[in-house]
């Protein structure tokens, strides 16, 4: 490696590919969403590549709209990886949960158990999103507003790290002598009584080869940057404007510092949406061909919906109507951070309403089209210009997307002194450049709290 920051790089799996138009270019659509075969294909050639982990979005509740449109995440991501885990041997594995449903203690296992099946590659997505179908699913009448989902949010991490630190290996002593097989006198048992959940004892599972399982944790709040810097590890963000990537990149980074942390021990890895050709012009009609096949007046009235205005607003070879977006404020708050960034992006660029459209509005992330070297370029300009630590990769159809990153895009990485040509560590943590957490010695206090204060 040069001495230049090394670029991580994740992959964020959908069976098909991040494209919505994907399915349509593949065999057995119907059933891709539970075929762990095609799970298995993308995990091994993320590994032949020498990623960093696969990452598994996911939301809960039972059939999203996205269902209605195209495969979508229908397995349940940590039963997912930890099939995936017997098929790989270094890759990370990143499972997503919500903090806002079910219970810490069960996650905490969930993840603890992955970590020992992985032999140390398991990570915890950490999201607080809610939305009807999931309300619904839970049998929950009314949603959380923002401020009680992070304090929500705040005791399930609380419970669910002090889980994790609960059971040192040094308490295991398989004593034959005493018939003393774990010693309680060296357990961590947790005591939590908090306004939204309560926990106490010690886990199932002993700690595991990282010390604590790496925590990811998904938003752009700020809310969400606080919640992040106290407790992530690394974060998951959608910024699609590289100022915009700076700007979040060092505000995360100054709170990991007044958090009393090493803010390179914070890793901020945006999305990113590669679609790659021989030459620009070849990925252009790459690209070109699968919006040809997307869904036009869904995707109209979805980016009507993110600006707040009406699809007859828009017009799909003139610019936005910025005007009638700066004056509607009916927007759902979930799209207004969404809005921002489309409006941002399409006065940089002087995008027509079209060009908006087919900018990947349902995933979010930034598109980047180009042949090899232009794609590497990018990535390292974000991480060199401190506007990311690397990416988590959205690939548009599985595994042909993937493939060409792999046999293309990483290798001018490689060349250039920025990624990794073998795995040299033996856990995600060590992979990814994070330092092992293991709690403080057996004299230091376990989590003991009692009240509503964070």
């Amino acid at each position: 490696m040069s001495r230049s920051k090394p670029v991580r790089l994740g992959v964020n799996v959908l069976a098909s590919g991040r494209h919505d138009a994907a399915w349509k270019k593949i065999p057995n659509p119907e059933t891709v969403s539970t075929d762990i075969d095609a799970f298995v294909r993308i995990a091994k050639v993320a590994e032949r590549g020498r990623l960093d982990a696969l990452f598994l979005a996911d939301g809960p509740g039972g059939l999203v709209e996205e269902a209605f449109h195209r495969p979508w995440r229908a397995l349940e991501p940590v039963s997912l990886l930890a099939a995936l885990s017997q098929v790989t041997d270094h890759i990370g594995l990143v499972a997503t949960t919500s903090t806002i449903f079910g219970h810490p203690y069960a996650v905490a296992r969930q993840i603890a158990t992955l970590d020992h099946i992985s032999k140390g590659r398991a990570a915890w997505n950490i999201i607080t999103s809610q939305n009807k179908v999931a309300l619904d699913a839970y049998g929950v009448e009314t949603g959380f507003g923002q401020e009680e989902r992070y304090r929500r949010a705040t005791e399930f991490a609380e419970i669910v790290t002090g889980l994790w630190d609960s059971v040192p290996q040094e308490a295991v002593v398989a004593d034959a002598e005493r018939h003393v097989f774990v010693d309680p006198e060296r357990l961590r048992p947790i005591h939590v009584r908090g306004t939204h959940f309560s926990s106490s004892g010690c886990l199932s599972a002993p700690v595991g080869p990282q010390g604590r399982p790496v925590i990811f944790q998904a938003g752009q709040s700020a809310d969400s940057k606080a919640f992040g810097a106290r407790w992530a590890d690394a974060l998951f963000t959608g910024q699609r404007m590289i100022e915009g990537g700076k700007q979040f990149y060092a505000d995360v980074k100054s709170l990991a510092l007044a958090n009393g942390r090493d803010p390179s021990q914070l890793l901020v890895m945006p999305g990113l949406f590669p679609i790659v050709g021989g030459t620009e012009a070849e990925a252009q009609r790459r690209k070109d061909e699968l919006d040809a096949l997307l869904d036009h007046a869904f995707l109209k009235e979805e980016l009507a919906t993110h600006l707040g205005i009406q699809p007859e607003d828009l017009k799909l070879d003139e610019p936005l109507p910025y005007e009638r977006i700066a004056a509607s404020s009916s927007e759902p708050i979930a799209s207004r951070w969404v809005k921002k960034q489309i409006v941002s992006e399409a006065l940089a660029h002087g995008y027509t309403t079209r060009q908006s459209l087919f900018s990947n509005i349902t995933g979010g992330h930034r598109i980047v089209v180009g042949a090899p070297e232009q794609v590497a370029s990018d990535i390292l300009t974000w991480v060199d210009e401190n506007a990311s630590d690397g990416f988590n990769l959205n690939i548009d159809i599985q595994t042909s997307g993937l493939e060409d990153i792999v046999d293309h895009v990483i290798p001018i990485l490689q060349r250039a002194g920025r990624f990794r040509t073998e795995y040299t560590g033996r856990t995600l943590r060590e992979n990814l450049g994070l330092q092992p957490f293991f709690a403080a010695g057996l004299d230091s206090e376990p989590l003991l709290r009692t009240g509503t204060d964070n």
